[in-house]
């Protein structure tokens, strides 16, 4: 399926958005996850379901000052 992550057309096989994660290697990192544009905490990654052209945001803290 079609998926838009972070701005860049992907190829996924994953249907749910902790599936995601894992196949993008993103399963054991501490992020926060939006799908088109809506905050999913990390309890409901794995039963947000996604579906072809849906925008997917994952970002990462970073750390410095």
């Amino acid at each position: 399926m079609q998926i838009r992550v972070n701005g860049k057309a992907h190829e996924v096989s994953a249907t749910t958005l902790a599936a995601l994660l894992a196949e993008l290697d993103y399963q054991d990192k501490l992020v926060a996850t939006a799908v088109n544009q809506s905050f999913v905490r990390a309890v409901d990654r794995p039963t947000t379901k996604l579906n072809p052209d849906d925008a997917v945001e994952i970002l990462v803290p970073r750390q410095g000052g």
